[in-house]
């Protein structure tokens, strides 16, 4: 059973409404002004907001820019009731993130029509998908509905093939564009003033590059370049910004999918920085693993030593001695830049 916050200061509407909504089937919250309501929806985070305007202590435009800064709330769908229809309201409203009005007084079908769809097309936006051009393209296809999506699904949007070594960026370039990878590996990388590069993180299929950069619109800190040939996505800026400021709920799927791995590489970067030699080898070992998405023993990666050794920080000669090192004590076996992982589980324990 879906949950619905309905906060309403008139007592007779607030009634009536909440009462169309549970014969509909929907377990309702009430609340008799703005600031209860923001106290129950960070409690009991309801499936969506249906909130007044005009109220005493807290107006509707206050409560939705309060649950809009908090992460467990920001999501939530939010509907306004007003008596208002100047456009000038609607426009303030949208623009602190609303996603629909409701013009007081309306009929029964009216609001749970509104209801459904906005609790189905945020249900779709919540919905995991395949990390490939696939599931981009059903993640955006699901979306369809918003107009400003329709130029990311473009027939004009093709995908670039990167050779191997190719630069997709380098540290100090203006970011056009956004770059999600369909086939292959690319790295980030760092370089100091000799000119030594340290490798920052390794993207494999369904990762979108560098949009940290894009989103701050500053130039690149990174460089990207393929690790092997690639198949890239470019997804033109205008269209990305387009995606992100017009439409909450697609905003926060968004976002959600390219922040996904930002937690994963602050910790890498600093058990790197402050690990042994052993434990940061054992820790870069295990991140070209999983970006190669395999999590077996005797796990098969291709890498050079001159990238393994930009990942942890050190020499190559250094890498190569602790290498040796793991393939005497039966951890690794090396051929060439292929490195079989013997024992995934020591290396984990290792590390940690």
């Amino acid at each position: 059973m879906k949950k619905i916050l309905l906060i309403e200061d008139n007592q007779e509407i607030r009634e009536n409404t909440a009462e169309i909504l549970s014969l509909a089937n929907y377990e309702v919250l009430q609340a008799e002004n703005g600031k209860v309501g923001v106290e129950k929806a960070k409690k009991e985070k309801p499936d969506l907001i249906i909130c007044d305007i005009m109220m005493p202590q807290l107006d509707g435009y206050g409560v939705l820019h309060m649950l809009s800064k908090s992460p467990e709330t920001s999501g939530i769908p939010f509907i306004f009731l007003t008596a208002k229809s100047e456009k000038e309201d609607f426009r303030k409203g949208m623009n602190l993130g609303a996603d629909d009005y409701l013009i007081k007084p309306f009929d029964d079908l009216e609001l749970l029509d509104a209801i459904e769809m906005r609790l189905k097309k945020n249900e779709i936006l919540r919905a995991d998908f395949q990390k490939n051009v696939e599931g981009l393209n059903a993640f955006i296809q699901e979306a369809k509905g918003y107009e400003e999506l329709e130029k990311l699904i473009s027939d004009n949007r093709k995908i670039t093939h990167f050779k191997k070594k190719s630069i997709l960026y380098l540290e100090g370039n203006r970011p056009n564009s956004l770059f999600f990878l369909n086939k292959g590996k690319v790295k980030n990388y760092k370089s100091n003033e000799e000119g030594r590069e340290y490798i920052t993180n390794i993207y494999k299929e369904g990762d979108f590059i560098g949009y940290l950069d894009l989103l701050e619109e500053k130039s690149y800190r990174e460089s990207a370049v393929a690790l092997e040939d690639s198949e890239v996505y470019v997804i033109p800026k205008e269209d990305f910004f387009s995606l992100l400021y017009q439409n909450r709920d697609v905003a926060n799927k968004f976002i959600k999918i390219l922040s996904d791995n930002l937690a994963d590489r602050e910790e890498r970067l600093l058990k790197l920085a402050y690990n042994s030699v052993r434990k940061r080898v054992a820790e870069a070992l295990l991140l070209v693993e999983k970006q190669y998405q395999q999590e077996d023993d005797h796990t098969v990666i291709n890498i050079s030593r001159e990238d393994l050794a930009s990942i942890v920080g050190a020499s190559k000669e250094t890498v190569i001695r602790t290498l040796a090192d793991f393939k005497d004590e039966k951890l690794v076996e090396s051929q060439g830049s292929k490195i079989t992982i013997l024992n995934r589980q020591k290396l984990v324990n290792m590390r940690n």
